[in-house]
């Protein structure tokens, strides 16, 4: 079973963003037995007395818009003890890099890249907390799962 972690700074936008939308890709290809997937922040920003904050609206609504649902989900802190515990860290941008691998100490398995490594665009993902284009993030995205699910398909034979 593969691990994979998607990372973002507060864990309300576009982490969980990828985390549903890769988890209804892998549903749709009868392939969620082989995935666990999760999202984190490396920031604490979203987390109040150790209670993180629901995905941010818009970008509820945005999965809304696309028939995903993010119920339930609430903002984590990437934890060092995570580089353990799991086999791929997705970060969204160049900073998520940078304090992932803060938090990490360090990636000697890897382990961490970034979202549009899997596209042909390369680059970050388009933040929608200044942006306010939640639609741009979520096509980044969506484009970035895919282009991880083809890869994963690819290296697992499925």
């Amino acid at each position: 079973m593969t691990k994979i972690m998607f990372v973002c700074h507060g864990n309300i936008c576009r982490s969980p963003m990828a985390e549903f939308i890769f988890r209804k890709m892998i549903e749709e290809n009868n392939l969620s037995h082989k995935y666990i997937v999760s999202s984190s922040a490396t920031s604490t920003e979203e987390i109040w007395n150790g209670i993180g904050n629901p995905v941010y609206p818009p970008a509820k609504a945005e999965l809304a818009k696309h028939g995903i649902t993010c119920e339930g989900k609430r903002a984590v802190q990437l934890k060092k003890s995570d580089y353990n515990n799991y086999d791929m860290f997705i970060c969204m941008d160049s900073n998520n890099v940078r304090n992932a691998m803060r938090i990490l100490g360090s990636d000697p398995d890897g382990k961490v890249c970034k979202m549009m490594d899997f596209t042909s665009r390369k680059g970050d993902v388009a933040d929608p907390w200044y942006s306010d284009r939640f639609d741009v993030a979520y096509n980044d995205i969506y484009d970035g799962c895919t282009g991880l699910l083809q890869f994963l398909k690819e290296k697992n034979n499925d």
